[in-house]
């Protein structure tokens, strides 16, 4: 029984299944545009389907430059007015983090979506560094050049002094909130813009029938941000977490090492010069911002004298810089608020109410240093920089430390309501830290580097995720970047939670010391905490009662015989990652990802016929496989570790002006592996142990649907199902008729797509066998090119035993992990994923910890949520070789 099938009929067949593309995007930099879409579905539930988690609080948004909606807005009134905002005529500014952060979050634990596994090796952290920006003070002699001409008689730019610049930015967020830049004539915006501030330029006047319309100032924004060897790229990843560093750091121990060549300033005067640039870039950047608005609005409404390709036009100006630099300006305008007040003495501050239900760090404050007088005796003043939306980042905070069940939340949270009244007694709005913890801060003042490469300094353009190191205190420039809600789209919001998080818990900095290594992990208070950077945080996070938030992921497994504190762990690259690095990546082959994960496979849309199609299943065994019991036994680092001396980055890079450091911290680089009691069949436990060498990556299925409008018919001359493929019937008549249930045995994978199924029990008795072993194997034929492993961790699958009477009896040097409770508390559970919530085992833990010790990527392929089919798909676009698939 075979026909060809029909357009209709594939329709029908592939209703429900996700398709994979990369396409160019013109108004987008850089790589092509990974996404996943359902060309044969109409309705919402399936189309809305994602790998991805969503944004869960409001605070968190600044994550990503993709639009998106919270979770909280579904039920928050604030939440609800935020996102009407941002739906008023604004200026879109087409330009996009990468890899696209939302999809960094996927549905399982410890594993990102698709779109990002393909993103990451072309990620902004490969961009190079930014010439003659090595240091937060004196830069590169280009540099200095270029700012001195930007500011000559011949320049673009007059110097205005401090106040009167944040004067400025202070009235220009007036204007955007009021919306009533159109109320002023074009000529009273020019001559604001050209007589104090810019100078005029004829270069930049390209509508000689309007001299001072919008369409030229405009213009010369464009070209004066756009300058070279003048601004900050925040294109540049380690710009966007500095940000915060130029803005508020001090000369105390506010550092940061991000594995660049970036080293800090000791001198004031240098920071300051740096400051006053970066407030000049943010206000000639809201300067631009509020006048494209403006033009927008206008379009919007019909405002004459506008057209749309006006904005095509501004579009094309824009570089990647000055893009970036919109973006920090919307983020400046929406949450950051300058307050002039006349300086006081502490006696004439006003006592703080009793009982203030916001806390200090959501009314922090910081005041601008650098004071202005006039000569009449008038009293001196300063300009305070506040957030606008601080108990919403505090209550995102403390959402943040609820889902990762964070030791002592009920206490942390209580004490920062109750120090609400201190920030009012602080003229600064700067709270100072603790003795002891500042006492801590003197023994480590520099920047380090913390590849861990043996002492040897790692090519910032091998890798794909940046490392972060900082030295922690309370109400830091961390603190502060988050608080006052000033974050650029990327992975540094992952750094602020958790380094604010900690910079306000006394206990834990007690504990955990001032110094943090922000991309490795940490043991406190009898639970350890992972950065997803870190290859042990993705393979724990597949277990039972671990929590997955905001890049960071907290378990009940805590490392044998170490104590609380900060640890580093030891892993080497995939061979085969770092070779498709950049334009080698897997991204730009576009037509090979979309061609290799086709519906169709190698078959043509007007001859593919129903026998060319099969529905892959797991449980192809002549035989059924042995039950196979795995339970974590403990997380075993290194007993005598590496010592990796942190290199002074003044050592490494020669420059002008070096950091002084009296000392520098000794990282230990821990080797990690994990042991488990294993048994097959019933047999006797037997002890294995899976070192963590690689680092390895996961990603999560993309859910499908399996289709309604056909049904499978098992042609009388073939095999059973489990054996070989299944027939289809004539799509038209298998249309589910009147009284019929369709069977949802998944999508159907053309014949052209070759996949081993290996069982786990399999898998753990031949360690030593390779993949291409494993896919070349003569009991599965030939193998292909394309040819994918499928980890089989379904049929057989033996759970935990729940009873106490078959609770393993501990013994003194046991591994507390067997005791988990795995129980989270109501207000955790109230948000959290319930696709994260209900799944995880040891076994999965085992299985991804054999991945990382043999350096397979793998997707995490969930019965009912994904079939086999799409995951072999998938699987063809990433070019990926394992798929793990779990109940």
């Amino acid at each position: 029984m075979t026909s060809t099938l029909s357009e209709d009929d594939i329709e029908k067949l592939f209703s429900g299944a996700p398709q994979f593309f990369a396409r160019n995007e013109s108004h987008f930099y850089g790589a092509p545009h990974p996404s996943i879409a359902f060309l044969f579905d109409e309705e919402l539930e399936i189309r809305d389907l994602t790998d991805h988690v969503q944004i869960q609080d409001k605070a968190w948004g600044a994550i990503t430059a993709w639009p998106h909606l919270t979770r909280d807005a579904e039920h928050d009134a604030a939440a609800k007015r935020q996102e009407h905002d941002k739906h008023k005529a604004h200026f879109h500014i087409k330009c996009r983090e990468r890899p696209n952060m939302m999809s960094m979050s996927g549905l399982e634990k410890g594993t990102m979506g698709y779109q990002a596994a393909l993103e990451l090796p072309t990620g902004d952290s490969l961009e190079e560094e930014q010439f003659g920006f090595e240091s937060l003070g004196t830069k590169a002699k280009v540099i200095v050049e270029a700012r001195t001409q930007m500011m000559s008689h011949s320049g673009m730019l007059r110097r205005i002094s401090e106040p009167e610049l944040l004067g400025r930015l202070q009235r220009n967020s007036d204007i955007y909130r009021d919306n009533d830049l159109k109320t002023r004539t074009c000529v009273e915006s020019y001559q604001d813009l050209f007589h104090d501030f810019m100078r005029p330029a004829s270069a930049t006047t390209t509508d000689q029938t309007d001299q001072y319309g919008l369409h030229n100032q405009i213009r010369a924004l464009l070209k004066c941000l756009g300058v070279a060897n003048v601004w900050i790229d925040f294109s540049r990843v380690e710009w966007r977490i500095r940000l915060g560093q130029v803005l508020w750091g001090e000369n105390d121990g506010d550092e940061l090492d991000d594995d660049t060549a970036i080293h800090d300033t000791d001198d004031s005067r240098e920071r300051a010069e740096e400051k006053y640039w970066l407030l000049m870039q943010i206000l000639l950047a809201t300067e631009l911002l509020i006048r494209l608005d403006a033009v927008t609005e206008g379009i919007e409404y019909g405002v004459t004298g506008i057209r749309p390709i006006d904005v095509v036009h501004f579009e094309r100006a824009a570089s990647q810089m000055v893009k970036w630099s919109l973006l920090l300006a919307r983020s400046w305008l929406d949450n950051i608020e300058i307050v002039k007040e006349e300086d006081v003495t502490p006696q004439q501050l006003p006592r703080p109410p009793p009982g203030r239900g916001s806390s200090w760090l959501a009314t922090l404050a910081s005041k601008v240093t650098n004071r202005y007088q006039k000569k009449s005796p008038v009293p001196p003043y300063h300009f305070t920089i506040k957030g606008r939306h601080g108990q919403r980042q505090v209550d995102g905070l403390t959402h943040f430390a609820k889902r990762l069940m964070w030791p002592g939340i009920d206490r942390y949270e209580t004490k920062i309501s109750e120090n609400a009244h201190l920030a009012a007694e602080e003229a600064s709005g700067r709270r100072m830290s603790s003795l002891s913890v500042r006492s801590l801060q003197s023994s480590y003042y520099g920047a380090w580097d913390i590849t861990c490469n043996h002492g040897k300094h790692k090519g910032r353009a091998q890798a794909q995720r940046r490392r972060l190191a900082a030295a922690l205190h309370e109400s830091g420039w961390l603190t502060k970047s988050y608080v006052f809600g000033l974050v650029l789209p990327g992975d540094s919001l992952y750094h602020y939670l958790m380094a604010t998080l900690l910079e306000n818990d006394t206990e834990a900095m007690a504990k955990l010391g001032p110094f943090a290594n922000l991309s490795g992990g940490f043991v406190y208070s009898g639970k350890s905490f992972w950065s997803s950077n870190c290859v042990v945080g993705r393979v724990l996070a597949a277990g039972k009662g671990a929590a997955d938030c905001m890049g960071w992921i907290s378990t009940d497994v805590l490392p044998d015989g170490i104590e609380d504190g900060w640890l580093t762990i030891e892993v080497e690259d995939v061979a085969d990652d770092m070779a498709q690095l950049g334009k080698k990546a897997r991204l730009w082959g576009k037509k090979k990802v979309e061609r290799d994960s086709s519906i169709l496979g190698s078959g043509k849309e007007n001859s593919v016929q129903a026998r060319d199609f099969i529905i892959p299943h797991e449980n192809k065994y002549a035989m059924s496989p042995p039950k196979v019991y795995a339970e974590l036994l403990s997380l075993d680092l290194n007993s005598t570790p590496e010592p990796v001396t942190a290199t002074p980055l003044s050592e490494m890079v020669a420059t002008a002006t070096v950091e002084h450091c009296t000392k520098c911290p000794e990282l230990k680089s821990y080797p990690a592996r994990l042991k488990f009691f294993v048994s097959i069949g019933g047999g006797k436990e037997e002890e294995h142990e899976f070192s963590l060498t690689y680092d390895v990556n996961f990603v999560t299925a993309h859910p499908c649907a399996p289709s309604q409008r056909v049904r499978v018919v098992k042609s009388p001359t073939s095999p059973a199902p489990a054996q070989s493929a299944d027939c289809f019937a004539d799509a038209t008549s298998n249309i589910a008729r009147s009284g019929f249930r369709t069977a949802q045995l998944g999508h159907p994978l053309h014949n052209s797509y070759e996949f081993t199924v290996l069982h786990i029990s399999e898998l753990v008795q031949k360690p030593n066998k390779t993949l291409s072993e494993f896919l070349a194997d003569s009991c599965f034929g030939k193998s292909g090119s394309n040819r994918v492993l499928v980890i089989d961790c379904i049929t057989g699958f033996a759970e935990q035993p729940q009873a106490p009477a078959f609770e393993r009896v501990m013994t003194p040097s046991s591994s507390p992990i067997l005791d988990r409770k795995g129980s989270f508390s109501a207000a955790a559970r109230m948000h959290l994923e319930s696709q994260k919530m209900q799944f995880g085992s040891d076994m999965e833990i085992m299985v991804r910890a054999i991945c990382a010790q043999r350096g397979w990527n793998a997707i995490i392929s969930r019965r009912k949520r994904s079939c086999l089919a799409c995951a072999i798909r998938e699987a063809g676009a990433l070019a990926w070789k394992v798929i793990i698939r779990v109940p």
